[in-house]
């Protein structure tokens, strides 16, 4: 591994986002209204090495985690959340090279999907409230639909701030950015 590599200007101007990103879940927001599948889209998007772009969104999630279960002992992480993260962040790699607005939506959107069929299919197989059939998972997504709207508002706004603020430094000051 080149360390070099590693902390060059351009990973530091996506990290500094990223981590601007992370620290607004920490704000008050309405529900699934976070900037983890954006930072996912994103790392997976513009961080060269995909080792790092997969790790990073599930690291920031652990540490925002971590922050929540401090002020929120009852708060719990959830495995299919973490697994839709790992998707997105793949979902990224598609991105790669063709960042247009139109693109980068589709793959926003993409994203939420992914995110609400991963997750409640989750709570369908884990609660105990639905019944393990065609009828009860069904109804699990039903339930979910309210949440979902935060879900499509908070990607769309992140990755417009995330994708939109990297494209001003590009366009800006090109030699920040440039892949060494």
């Amino acid at each position: 591994m080149n360390w070099k590599n590693i902390f060059t200007t351009r990973n530091q101007v996506i990290g500094v986002l990223i981590l601007v990103a992370a620290m607004s879940r920490l704000l008050p927001h309405p529900y699934n209204f976070t900037p983890i599948a954006a930072i996912a889209l994103f790392g997976g998007c513009y961080i060269i090495d995909k080792r790092y772009a997969i790790a990073l969104p599930l690291v920031v999630m652990s540490i925002s985690d971590l922050a929540l279960f401090m002020y929120n002992p009852s708060y719990t992480p959830d495995f299919f959340v973490y697994l839709s993260f790992l998707i997105i962040s793949s979902l990224g790699f598609l991105l790669r090279g063709r960042e247009q607005r139109q693109t980068i939506m589709v793959a926003s959107l993409t994203g939420s999907m992914l995110f609400f069929l991963i997750t409640n299919f989750g709570v369908w197989l884990f609660d105990a409230d639905y019944a393990k059939n065609g009828a009860g998972i069904a109804e699990c997504y039903i339930k979910a639909i309210p949440f979902f709207r935060g879900t499509i508002m908070g990607d769309l706004f992140y990755n417009l701030v995330l994708f939109g603020s990297y494209a001003i430094i590009k366009w800006r000051k090109p030699l920040l950015v440039k892949v060494q």
